[in-house]
């Protein structure tokens, strides 16, 4: 990112710039070249020339295009993790607040600030957690009605940075922060500084004390229980790094960090800490230790501590949160569901199955019947988990039962509910099954409502894109082949036309029509996935519908992949390779754990009679049930076969009898419960009776075949011998 010399930087005047040419003398559009006065030229450098030019080209542009200055053109939205502020709130927000403010004024027409717009997301974003303490704002003086505001304090300049103190009088103007090269790292170490520079009067609210504390006051707390975590940051004096921690830990509660400084020989000689910055763990019991970390970064120290077993995100008030997910509050009662202990760099096929069961049985089975394009994405759905699915098993053989039914369909709609049935296995083919309950595992939560079915399915795309990568060919000849992105693809519309919930199928089509078309390959695609399911934690941290349990945070961690962490110029960034590594083995078939799945029933086989009788059925479940229900059951299956084609359903019975259907045993429900989808009603006694039928039948046309064939030779026979 080109970023103006300082003494450039601070020279954008508020009125519209002089522009060496006017819009009659254009000849294409944007110009092309834009020459600098002599004057301006002698002052400046070649290379900074260049870079007024590109400003005043950008500032030209905007300026011809007023229409550009509207909504759609503002530089940050309500999706940012700042506050907009105008003309109208900037006063109020800023006085007597119990936080420090640093608000940056800027133009929607300056080009630096179009250009810098990156930066101050990313500083947005990167101190977030920070915000109880300090908060991080905006206002564009190019809106008109906050053209009085920027006037009353005094900007002349854009961009412009002013800090407030916390609990600030309304006489207050703010303070002008200048020089610096205003990089992410630079500015975040301003704030820290804003933040020590308060006095312990107006000091906000809920800062933590920044200070260094020295071994008089730590040594004696060694060995002492407490109700919390002490995490003590040693570090070289000139290093923000454990400020830094401080103010990310300040939404957290369950652990407390401090600082000490490398200059504190006793503290040293005690704790026995040799490189810095360290982190010394000082845990409830009253034990000690080093906390072990890959990279002495700030990132590894906070993360780490923010997943101490008992540390939780301390839940956002209703008048400070403005996250989609605390529309509703979630119910409070603890799940009764017991807890599953679980290893958190492994996938469990429970989770897996339990999104399929959810899928198809609940979110699915709100739909009578699909049609069209309901039937399009649903039998795309079906392919691509049939196909991609790892591990075989009763799981993969329904999906593949399901796929083939599907595609021998010549219908335009099918009532749902005989997918409900097939999924339940009416058909009683053996080794097809899937358990009609939800189990999480890796995606259970602390309580009801939270986790569950958003993130195993979550993680049942991104095993399906990993396993896309592996197998390659394996969507072939199934008219997805040509699309760049499948898996993607088909997620997309299915969230778009299933997915419960409404607001977040809204936020993911918007972030895939922004950059989906862009994923051009299978490495891409699972890179993709990866990097929105973090845009969304992201989003929705602190929320109603963040686990205290489990908080979302960037993922994977420090501690399940050290390497894929890395920094530049003090920000966090991802290491691309090792993130895709990291990817293809933890979501690959091979880290697929089966504990907690459900175990497929054995069918029974039928029992040796020596007094054959009457063929004893399991009773209806309908009459298990008592009423008259299962007569309206009934009727109503039978209405929905007769909308079936016959030989479709002739050739299913046909596959069934192929793979081990149990002959002499009924499905679930008896004969009022009977396999429909053969057409009408039929089970295996009842099959066994046709092929006894058609046998019979076939012995029975031979005998008359032979009879007649007899008859006609000896009636040949003799008129041959009259005539002759």
């Amino acid at each position: 990112m080109s970023v103006l010399p300082a003494d450039l930087y601070t020279q954008v005047p508020v009125s519209e710039p002089r522009l060496p040419c006017l819009p009659g003398s254009l000849r294409s559009f944007p110009p092309q070249t834009l020459q600098l006065s002599d004057d301006v030229s002698r002052l400046v450098s070649p290379r900074s020339a260049g870079m007024l030019r590109s400003w005043f080209k950008a500032a030209f542009v905007l300026w011809l295009v007023p229409e550009s200055l509207g909504p759609a053109a503002r530089l940050y939205t309500e999706e940012d993790p700042l506050v907009i502020l105008s003309s109208s709130s900037l006063t109020p927000t800023v006085t007597n607040s119990s936080s420090a403010w640093l608000l940056q004024f800027y133009s929607s027409w300056c080009g630096h600030c179009i250009q810098y717009s990156s930066t101050w997301k990313s500083l947005a974003l990167d101190v977030k957690d920070w915000q109880q303490a300090i908060h991080l704002s905006v206002l564009d003086c190019a809106q008109e009605e906050n053209l009085d505001a920027c006037k009353d304090y005094g900007i002349k300049f854009y961009p412009t940075f002013k800090y407030f103190r916390a609990h600030s009088p309304p006489t207050d103007k703010g303070t002008t922060c200048r020089g610096g090269d205003r990089t992410v790292q630079f500015m975040r170490q301003l704030m820290v500084d804003i933040l020590q520079n308060h006095t312990q009067m107006d000091r906000p609210d809920h800062c933590p004390a920044l200070e260094p504390v020295s071994s008089v006051e730590l040594l004696p707390v060694l060995g002492q229980r407490s109700d919390h975590y002490t995490a003590i940051v040693v570090e070289e004096p000139e290093s923000y790094v454990g400020r830094e921690v401080i103010l990310d830990l300040l939404q957290f509660s369950g652990v407390e960090v401090k600082r000490a400084l490398s200059s504190d020989r006793p503290l040293l000689d005690a704790l026995k800490v040799t490189a810095f910055p360290s982190v010394y763990l000082l845990h409830p019991n009253g034990t000690h230790a080093n906390l072990h970390v890959e990279k002495r970064l700030r990132f590894f120290f906070s993360s780490l501590l923010r997943t101490l077993p008992g540390v939780q995100r301390r839940p956002k008030s209703d008048s400070s949160s403005s996250s989609v997910g605390q529309k509703v509050a979630l119910p409070h009662g603890q799940s009764s569901e017991p807890w599953r202990n679980f290893d958190r760099s492994k996938v469990y096929t429970a989770d897996l199955e339990s999104a399929l069961h959810y899928l198809l049985r609940v979110e699915l089975a709100a739909h009578t019947s699909l049609e069209g394009d309901e039937l399009k994405v649903f039998k795309d759905l079906v392919t691509v988990v049939t196909k991609l699915y790892p591990g075989g098993g009763s799981v993969a053989k329904l999906m593949e039962t399901l796929s083939d039914w599907l595609l021998s369909l010549p219908l335009q709609r099918i009532p749902y509910q005989a997918v409900l049935d097939l999924v339940d296995n009416k058909m009683r083919i053996s080794g097809v099954f899937l358990g009609a309950e939800v189990r999480w595992v890796g995606c259970q939560g602390s309580r009801a409502g939270l986790r569950g079915y958003p993130c195993s399915l979550w993680t049942l795309f991104h095993v399906l894109t990993v396993q896309h990568d592996a197998m390659p060919t394996a969507l072939d000849n199934t008219g997805l082949e040509g699309e760049a992105a499948p898996v993607l693809q088909v997620m997309r519309r299915y969230i778009r036309t299933f997915f419960g919930c409404e607001e977040c199928g809204r936020h993911f089509e918007q972030a895939a029509a922004a950059s989906m078309d862009r994923v051009q390959n299978r490495e891409q695609q699972i890179l993709w996935l990866w990097n929105q399911h973090n845009m969304v934690n992201n989003r929705l941290t602190g929320s109603l519908s963040d686990d205290p349990l489990f908080p979302k945070a960037p993922w994977p961690s420090p501690s399940l992949c050290a390497s894929c962490h890395e920094e530049e110029n003090g920000v966090h960034v991802w290491n691309q390779n090792r993130i895709l590594s990291f990817l293809r083995h933890h979501y690959g078939a091979s880290n697929l754990s089966p504990h907690y799945s459900l175990t497929p029933p054995q069918l029974p086989a039928p029992h040796p009679n020596p007094n054959p009788g009457p063929v004893q059925t399991s009773k209806p479940q309908a009459e298990k049930q008592g009423g008259a229900g299962g007569g309206g059951e009934r009727r109503e299956q039978v209405k929905v076969a007769e909308e079936l084609p016959g030989p479709q359903l002739r050739h299913q019975a046909h596959r069934g009898e192929q793979k081990g259907e149990v002959p002499g045993h009924r499905g679930e429900g008896g004969a009022g419960g009977g396999v429909w989808i053969l057409g009408l009603g039929f089970n295996s006694v009842d099959m066994s009776l046709c092929v006894v039928l058609y046998v019979c039948s076939c012995l029975f046309l031979m005998l008359l075949f032979f009879f007649f064939k007899v008859r006609s030779k000896r009636w040949k026979l003799r008129h041959s011998r009259l005539y002759v």
